[in-house]
């Protein structure tokens, strides 16, 4: 079959990609007697495109998933997407006030309906995109949260808990995000540190008489909605003002003062006010203290009536309204600099407000302690198991999980509410009013049903059990729950992957996964947090598919609202891709995220290693290329009848392969990514391709040369056997390229099948490992590799082949000479015992002594090396200085420091071998 000369991943890619899918090559459940293996996808939101950590995450996936499936295993990857509630709906809320209306204008069945179209139209462009990556998911499969089996299994979770206590609604204090409308779990909250004000306040006594109790807040505008002051019981300095009446400035109200433990006497002047409605520890103080709660703030962070003269205004203007006046009353004692941590909204970034209001939550508790139990019992195992820790401290130290958001999109509460406010939970109407009937011994006037929608982590957190099925008794759920492994980051151990250990136990008895493992949080190549406010941020399929400098510039400046930030990025952007970014193609993209995935916490992407691993493509394709033009239609030994004869060279490639195999397996088996893509690079591109591919053309040639038939068998057997069996372990890490070239060379190899993927994962033979071959052949690479040192070294043009001359085992060089000749280019091989006389430098491996004869002017190489010497030196001084600066190497990147370090000691080393040459020529 006729290859194309250059290898073009967009020509083969997306034909393949679409080729798998029709084929229905990645169905699991077709042969109950194998093995099941079983992933499911962490669901990518429905709201944008693939980032990068998306393509890490799914392909070590995929790696896994073609792996174990070349392994003979029953292999589902279950794919999917999230709903992504407060995410979608600004989405969706954004496009309709470009129409000039709103949600609320619409009303909710229409803005849900709208929602839904959106999804339809642009939800499966993140599927489209995975398998544009190669994702080898089972997609007749595919699920969505929201789908009818997903939204069943949420309203049976739901009624099971709240039947069971374990799900109550309550006011309390949340996370109130005043942007997107809706309350936040703490783990939505991102708590930064923030520099602010601490001021203190003086409330006055009630009754006129001089003096007050001195208070210290970071929010004064919230002291509007204060009802007591509270110091320590056990605080000497005021004893004798608990339970005295303060005047509580600016509102012409009153309030106690008093004693509570979870005051901290050495924080400000040690009372602090008390505002139920406002704070959270205030809140469960106001409770135990029988204290009111006043809302002063709304949630759109504007003061309520309640605020008096300052109602209406934002919540920070606010606070400058309210410093102004204390100061004018000569109440504001004193203003101090003060860092504090401020909570955010995960999602936009906006500081929280903690407000009370009516909320469901879930009383985790009882949960928690089975799934901490699970892992303790190494039921689920965490890898690397250090994440472990981190787990059972955040389960320690779990809080009770407010599930209920004020959106439209998403699984609404499955709860019912008469006329007297008294709540049904049920599975729908129809059940609520049954619950209604009896509980009222009458059919209800009406229910009106909770408008608020569930968390979009609850769905989330049954996503192993309910994609299989669950509630019911599903053949699948059977098969394969639990699941083998998840690959996800550590930023959501909290969010999901505990929530998950949680639910599936509880409800099924089964953990959801054995494996989790913690993959790295991507970076940009100098280690800073992608973000697309400092414009670093890539699109993965830019990668993929090539995409101008213009359109980069456009992409990373589009959210810039700073026109001088833009410009900034912008300049940046051309600067540092000038001409753009190439098509790297999938399989180089993928390459480089195996290559990069340690157990590293964070890992920094270079796009300079997609460029290393797209050549690694390159190499690959030429070689196959190379086999093809010079097997096709010869005898490749397929007929075991005729005898091969296999050289050293041959034999050592074939254990070589061995320890290939097995390393690649191990290293998948344990999750280095790295390491397994390490093995396989260096088989590929270091062996078979640099050194056998180039030693087998001198034993084909001189095989034909002699008319030796059956050495000539042997080689071609070797060349496509194991390169074959060489595309079967790439496949899992480069799975387009390897289908492409299999396809070709599947028949030579005598193999035959509809897809490389469904092809068995070569197994190590180590009874195929020849220690002898293997001794000889690193004997060869190390003259061969001399031989090139010398021609650096005098610095021999490419075209000039000068005779060798070679001192050592005589039988040994004269088996070696066939390959000497065209490896290092030379003329001819003399085996000699002593190396002739010459100025010219001499390489030494092991008993062997090299010496290319090339006629050398003693004066002129003099003067050439002492030139080259001195600017060696020039270059090591350069080095120590930078080296030695204190400053350079506190603040420069960890990568260029050591680059630094290691361009030194080339330096040092090349000098040595200067000064060698130097005193040979009598300098």
């Amino acid at each position: 079959m006729a290859m194309e000369k250059e290898y073009r991943p967009e020509a083969i890619e997306e034909r393949w990609s679409r080729e798998w899918v029709e084929k229905g090559l990645f169905r699991a459940g077709a042969d109950p007697a194998k093995r099941p293996f079983c992933m499911v996808i962490p669901p990518p939101n429905v709201t944008g495109n693939l980032h990068m950590g998306h393509v890490l995450v799914y392909t070590l996936h995929d790696i896994v998933a073609r792996w174990r499936r070349m392994q003979g295993w029953d292999v589902l990857w279950l794919p999917g997407t999230d709903h992504a509630g407060i995410a979608t709906q600004a989405v969706v809320e954004r496009e309709i006030l470009k129409e000039g209306t709103d949600r609320h204008t619409l009303g909710r069945d229409a803005f849900v309906k709208r929602v839904w179209e959106w999804k339809a139209l642009y939800g499966s462009r993140i599927t489209g995109q995975l398998k544009r990556l190669g994702s080898s998911c089972d997609w007749s499969r595919e699920r969505f949260t929201m789908d009818d089996g997903l939204s069943r299994a949420v309203r049976e979770v739901f009624v099971q808990l709240y039947r069971e206590g374990l799900i109550y609604r309550d006011r309390y204090i949340v996370n109130w995000c005043p942007r997107c409308q809706t309350a936040l779990s703490d783990l939505e909250t991102v708590h930064e540190q923030k520099k602010g004000k601490l001021y203190t306040v003086r409330y006055p006594f009630a009754d006129g008489k001089a003096g007050g109790v001195d208070v210290a807040t970071t929010r004064p505008e919230t002291m509007l909605g204060d009802t007591g002051v509270a110091v320590h019981p056990e605080d000497d300095r005021y004893r004798s003002v608990v339970g005295r009446q303060l005047a509580l400035p600016l509102t012409g109200r009153t309030l106690p003062v008093v004693a509570d433990a979870f005051v901290d006497p050495s924080y400000g002047t040690g009372a602090v006010k008390v505002t139920p409605a406002h704070d959270p520890n205030d809140f469960a103080a106001g409770r135990r203290l029988g204290l009111a709660e006043i809302v002063v703030i709304d949630t759109a962070g504007k003061m309520t009536s309640e605020a008096g003269e300052f109602s209406g205004l934002d919540r920070f203007q606010a606070r400058k309204r309210v410093v102004a006046r204390l100061e004018e009353l000569g109440l504001l004692i004193a203003v101090k600099d003060h860092e504090h941590a401020v909570g955010h909204c995960q999602r936009c970034s906006t500081v929280v407000e903690p407000l009370a209001s009516m909320q469901w939550f879930v009383k985790v508790g009882p949960m928690a302690a089975s799934a901490a139990d699970a892992v303790a019992a190494g039921r689920t195992e965490f890898v690397p198991a250090s994440w472990t820790k981190v787990y059972f401290e955040w389960m320690k130290n779990i809080h009770d999980w407010c599930i209920s958001r004020q959106l439209w999109w998403g699984h609404q509460i499955p709860a019912w509410y008469d006329e007297a406010g008294n709540v049904y939970v049920a599975a729908d109407e129809a059940a609520a009013k049954v619950q209604a009937q009896a509980k009222l011994g009458h059919a209800p006037a009406t229910l009106t049903r909770d408008e608020d929608v569930l968390d979009t982590w609850f769905s989330s957190a049954l996503w192993c059990h309910s994609t299989l099925g669950w509630p019911a008794p599903t053949p699948e759920l059977k098969s394969f729950l639990p699941s083998s492994v998840l690959v996800t980051g550590f930023d959501i151990i909290f969010f999901w992957v505990a929530r998950m250990v949680m639910t599936t136990t509880y409800f099924t008895g089964h953990v959801p996964f054995r494996d989790v493992y913690i993959n790295a949080i991507v970076r940009d190549e100098d280690g800073q947090k992608m973000s697309k406010s400092k414009g670093n941020v890539l699109d993965p399929i830019d990668l993929i598919d090539g995409v101008d400098v213009e359109t980069l510039v456009a992409k990373a400046t589009s959210n810039m609202m700073d026109p001088r930030q833009a410009e900034k990025i912008a300049k940046r952007t051309r600067r540092q891709f000038p001409e753009g970014i190439p098509s790297f193609g999938a399989d180089a993209v993928r390459f480089t995220f195996a290559s990069l995935a340690t157990f590293n916490r964070t890992l920094n992407f270079d796009l300079h290693r997609c460029e290393g691993y797209r050549n690694f493509c390159n190499k690959l394709w030429n070689a196959t290329r190379f086999v093809l033009m010079n097997l096709e239609g010869k005898d490749c030994g397929l007929d075991e009848t005729p005898p091969k004869a296999l050289t050293f060279v041959d034999r050592w490639l074939l254990g070589r392969l061995q320890r290939a195999k097995h390393d690649i397996a191990t290293n998948i088996d344990q999750y280095r990514f790295d390491l397994a893509a390490k093995a396989l690079y260096e088989f590929v591109w270091d062996e078979y391709c640099d050194w056998y591919v180039e030693l087998a053309k001198v034993q084909m040639a001189d095989a034909d040369e002699r008319g030796d038939e059956a050495a000539a068998r042997g080689t071609r057997s070797m060349l496509v056997r194991e390169l074959e069996a060489t595309l079967r372990l790439a496949h899992p890490f480069v799975p387009f390229i390897t289908e492409e070239l299999w396809q070709s060379v599947a028949p030579l190899a005598g193999k035959r099948g509809e897809s490389i993927s469904t092809q068995p994962f070569p197994k190590a033979n180590f009874d195929r490992v020849d220690a002898a071959a293997d001794a000889r052949m690193a004997t060869l690479k190390a003259l061969v590799s001399a031989c090139r040192e010398l021609r650096g070294e005098m610095k021999v043009s490419p075209a000039l082949r000068p005779p060798l001359y070679v001192s050592g085992d005589a039988a040994t060089l004269a088996e070696f000479t066939r390959y000497l000749k065209p490896l290092a280019k030379v003329s001819d091989v003399h085996v000699v015992t002593e190396l002739p006389s010459s100025d010219a430098p001499v390489e030494i491996v092991g008993e062997y002594r090299l010496m290319l004869h090339i006629e050398v002017d003693p004066a002129e190489e003099r003067e050439r090396i002492g030139k080259e010497k001195s600017r060696i030196e020039g270059e090591i001084g350069k080095a120590e200085a930078k080296l030695g600066n204190e400053a350079f190497v506190a603040r420069a990147p960890a990568a260029v420091v050591e680059q630094e370090r290691a361009r030194l000691a080339g330096f040092t080393a090349t000098l040595d071998k200067l000064r060698q040459q130097y005193q040979r020529l009598g300098g």
